[in-house]
């Protein structure tokens, strides 16, 4: 008797750690998926489509700068697409993503390119980690995130 309800537990461990595998790996695609949406909205001037990666509570540390919130995101990101002089982009590196039921943290690499009106592009490599709740709607925002600009790497001399 007791080797049967070993057996059972055992039988229900192995059937439960798929759907948790499953679970976290669904989680992930969803958070690349909207992680990649913010960034053609991003690419293609939409403000206001970008904004809604953010949760209206979000707190983030950029650069050394003093905290910021949704409000000062979203005007920034207005002003600064809003701007036809200069266009933006930005690509992005997925470097992991860990998820914990309805949170996640995704260590990522962002980098932007600003072209100005005469041409010239300006490159700005920002590591940092972003913070992601999911919403009742079953959408993923971010709550918190820190980032920071690479420093630039000293060319490597020749041997």
């Amino acid at each position: 008797m007791n080797g049967t309800r070993h057996g059972l537990v055992l039988s229900a461990l192995i059937a439960i750690a798929p759907m948790t595998a499953s679970a976290e790996d669904t989680a992930e695609m969803a958070i690349k998926s909207t992680l990649g949406q913010w960034t053609q909205a991003f690419n293609a001037g939409d403000a206001e489509k970008a904004c809604s990666l953010f949760a209206p509570d979000l707190r983030y540390d950029f650069r050394g700068y003093p905290e910021r919130d949704y409000r000062d995101i979203c005007d920034r990101m207005q002003r600064s697409l809003g701007d036809k002089s200069k266009t933006y982009s930005y690509d992005l590196d997925v470097r992991e993503i860990i998820v914990s039921g309805g949170i996640a943290v995704v260590r990522l690499v962002w980098k932007l390119t600003v072209t100005l009106p005469n041409g010239q592009q300006v490159v700005s490599i920002e590591p940092g980690m972003d913070v992601l709740r999911k919403e009742a709607d079953g959408a993923w925002k971010i709550i918190r995130y820190i980032a920071y600009e690479a420093p630039e790497r000293p060319a490597t001399p020749s041997p």
